[in-house]
């Protein structure tokens, strides 16, 4: 079966605009393909504007999301594998999703704050459930 994701994708973008919000998208800068300004990456990822103000030729595709955009008033094409997408949500109050990775996918590290803990997967702290925050 083909992936569920690019539908997903669509009807949460479908949603957030057709309620007046800002979509966002959370993409995973290190996975191939995955082609942004670098000066725009921070820890591997990068949170992207979708609003249609803000882009111009969104393509929300099986595979790929594509578009321009501006970055420092230069014009760039901005092309983003649907499995790089960590998550999709509204600027102004975070409802949106989040993405598991794919059969196949590797999932990023997740070091805490204070590097990996003895066993290698972050702190040794209790795990908290995912959550989306706002980043402005």
């Amino acid at each position: 079966m083909s992936s569920n994701r690019p539908y997903l994708l669509r009807a949460i973008y479908d949603w957030i605009t057709d309620n007046q919000l800002t979509p966002y998208v959370l993409v995973d800068a290190t996975v191939e393909g995955v082609r942004v300004p670098p000066q725009v990456i921070k820890n591997g990822q990068v949170v992207l504007n979708l609003a249609m103000r803000a882009v111009a030729s969104l393509e929300l595709g099986n595979d790929f999301i594509s578009f321009q955009a501006r970055f420092s008033g230069v014009s760039q094409a901005i092309r983003i594998p649907v499995q790089a997408v960590l998550a999709l949500y509204a600027q102004e109050n975070g409802q949106g999703m989040m993405f598991p990775a794919e059969e196949g996918d590797t999932p990023p590290p997740a070091p805490g704050p204070d590097g990996p803990g003895p066993s290698g997967e972050g702190p040794d702290k209790p795990k908290r459930s995912p959550h989306l925050r706002v980043v402005k």
